[in-house]
């Protein structure tokens, strides 16, 4: 029996038919291609990634006239860390450089920012400085705490513990209680900055990134700050300054002593802060000077006065009593008890390299020697 011949229009439509099928089947095939190759690359992500994450930096503030000359004790500290767990900016005088002439640590090379001011003790310049500092470490988006330190300080504790408390908490480290000395406070600021704002603390505080970018970004509180906030006139600065008519009647404020516990006030962020400084500092109370005189200078640490039990009377420290707000803040890290202080100061360059060679601040890595000198 003799089959039908196929007709033109049923054999075109046949041949469309299965060119259909085949683009159907290859779409089918590389969209269950790309969604097995997401998968893989998710699974691998996951595995390998991780491995490179960048962890949360601290950025080291140092402020220094000069050169820094504890240097060495900080290249300790750092050594053998990897440099994605910190950064440094040095705030030294305008034109200074960190090279190999100023310098016997690399971690301290060129360290230095190239827009510094000069500053002058007791006015808002230390106050832009600490500013200036913050806004180059903010450039780096990878650092989470802003740690500012003087040329005189030490690390009391290796890297590694040190990362780790800071780290622990979501809080800065601000050293702030209410300030009732009369002269501290200038009615002038009110009511911009109203007395019950007005908070005084250590200087050397550990800042959270959106803290330092509030602070930055701030056109209220500092220009207060700048107008009305000044040191008293003493004998001492008369050459610098015009003999006051009466210096009775002046307002004794040292601007770095107040600016970012109350600036944090003003904003209504105490709770995010943990009120006290990590780092030490003692201030001798048994001059015999005027009462407006004795704390303006903390008591600097000779070579004599570098032994092991000095640093371990300051690691021993686990608690600060606030007089002006009967307040005692007894220190805490990760919900346990700890020591109150990572850092202390002010210690000469003979005082911290005797306690290096000590190996009395636990930041050594090895048993090199160095010698006291410049």
């Amino acid at each position: 029996m003799k089959r039908k011949p196929i007709s033109p229009k049923l054999l075109i439509r046949h041949k469309w038919k299965t060119k259909i099928f085949a683009l159907l089947l290859v779409g089918f095939c590389f969209s269950t291609f790309l969604l097995m190759e997401a998968q893989y690359s998710r699974i691998g992500a996951s595995s390998i990634f991780p491995l490179f994450v960048q962890k949360p930096k601290i950025a080291f503030l140092f402020l220094a006239r000069n050169r820094l000359p504890l240097d060495l004790v900080w290249d300790e500290f750092f050594q053998g860390e990897n440099e994605n767990r910190f950064s440094i900016y040095v705030h030294s005088r305008p034109g200074f450089l960190l090279n190999r002439l100023t310098t016997r640590s690399n971690y301290f090379l060129n360290r230095q920012i190239n827009n510094s001011i000069q500053i002058y003790w007791g006015e808002a310049s230390m106050i832009q400085a600490e500013i200036i500092l913050l806004q180059h470490a903010l450039m780096d988006p990878s650092n989470e705490r802003f740690a500012f330190l003087s040329d005189s300080c030490i690390p009391l504790y290796n890297f590694s513990y040190t990362y780790d408390y800071i780290m622990s908490t979501s809080t800065s480290f601000v050293d702030s209680f209410a300030d009732t000395k009369e002269g501290r406070y200038n009615p002038k600021m009110d009511p911009v900055i109203p007395v019950n704002h007005w908070r005084k603390g250590s200087q050397w505080v550990i800042l959270t990134r959106k803290h330092a970018e509030m602070i930055v970004k701030d056109d209220v509180v500092f220009p207060m700050f700048q107008q009305h906030c000044q040191r008293k006139s003493l004998p001492e600065f008369w050459r610098d300054r015009p003999t006051p008519v009466d210096n009775s009647k002046e307002h004794n404020c040292i601007p770095d002593e107040h600016y970012v516990a109350t600036f944090l006030a003003h904003k209504g962020l105490e709770g995010e802060i943990t009120r006290r400084s990590l780092t030490h500092t003692s201030w001798d109370i048994s001059s015999k000077q005027g009462r407006e005189r004795q704390g303006w200078h903390p008591v600097t640490y000779k070579l004599a006065d570098a032994t092991p039990m000095l640093v371990q009377s300051i690691k021993d420290i686990d608690n600060i009593y606030y007089e002006t707000e009967y307040r005692r803040e007894w220190c805490t890290s990760k919900g346990k008890p700890s020591p109150c202080f990572l850092f202390a100061r002010k210690f000469t360059r003979p005082a911290a390299m005797r306690l290096l060679n000590m190996s009395a601040l636990g930041v050594s890595k090895d048993t090199r020697s160095y010698s006291f000198a410049r």
